[in-house]
């Protein structure tokens, strides 16, 4: 899953694809570099980011997906909000990719149920402003995957096809680093639920800390590539459905010497 951010405020490349035709052409980039799909979002869900209204977020995902669908590139959306999924599945898109996983829409179950499309559900305990603060767990893979499985209850609950639901454990979204390495090693516990998994660590804050200088500064965000390659391939290897990354092509290529070798899948679970 290749990452188009349509705002001005990603924590990664915010405001390089504000402009439609740079959003389609680097859309089209990261198809033609292996992308199954490209995951379009307008509006930031980094840490500390403050909401943009509905309409704001539409006009910025529309066009770019419109664009996209037509030059056949498959699109997910990402939002929490259930009329932009809504815009966004009539422009083409054709999962959505929601970070609350239901909880910050409730009509978001109803137009998941009616279009009868992949939904992804992710973990999360409130929004960006705030999620820093509810990162607090007794065991965080215990509560994340009961939490999850809450979520796959109130979609089913509503009408969603079990089938169409991926869950997505949600690295740093109310996760410490400890919490998203603790993830990454017990990536089998979601697997094993029968869901397909996202998993989404690409060049997030937890690897610039694991890869600091020696006097502590983080490892800048346009050089984290080769730890969120690690991450990918080590979830992969687990059993994930999927990995949502920006740099596409070099992701491809190394789950593709991964896939030559011949290795079997991980096996994380603790003896």
């Amino acid at each position: 899953m290749g990452i188009v951010n349509v705002t001005p405020d990603s924590f990664s490349d915010g405001g390089r694809y504000t402009d439609v035709d740079a959003a389609v052409e680097h859309g089209m980039a990261l198809r033609r570099a292996g992308a199954d799909i490209v995951d379009i979002g307008g509006e930031s869900t980094r840490p500390g980011a403050e909401r943009v209204d509905a309409a704001t977020e539409t006009t910025r995902v529309v066009p770019v997906i419109t664009a996209l669908a037509a030059a056949g590139v498959p699109i997910s959306i990402d939002t929490t909000r259930a009329t932009v999924a809504a815009a966004a599945l009539e422009a083409g898109a054709t999962v959505i990719n929601d970070v609350s996983g239901g909880l910050a829409d409730p009509a978001m179950a109803g137009v998941a149920r009616d279009a009868g499309c992949p939904w992804v559900l992710m973990h999360w305990r409130g929004h960006s402003r705030d999620m820093n603060k509810l990162a607090v767990y007794h065991d965080v893979v215990a509560e994340v995957r009961a939490e999850l499985l809450e979520r796959v209850d109130d979609a089913v609950g509503a009408g969603v096809d079990p089938r169409q639901i991926i869950l997505d454990p949600g690295l740093g979204f109310a996760k410490n680093a400890e919490h998203n390495w603790q993830l990454t090693r017990r990536l089998d516990v979601f697997v094993d639920l029968g869901f397909p998994v996202l998993f989404a660590a690409s060049r997030k804050t937890y690897l610039g800390r694991l890869l600091a200088d020696a006097e502590g500064r983080p490892r800048p965000v346009d050089e984290r590539e080769a730890a969120t390659l690690a991450t990918s391939v080590l979830a992969v290897a687990a059993g994930a459905w999927g990995v949502r990354v920006h740099d596409v092509r070099s992701t491809a290529d190394a789950l593709a010497v991964w896939r030559a070798s011949g290795s079997p899948r991980l096996k994380t679970r603790e003896n």
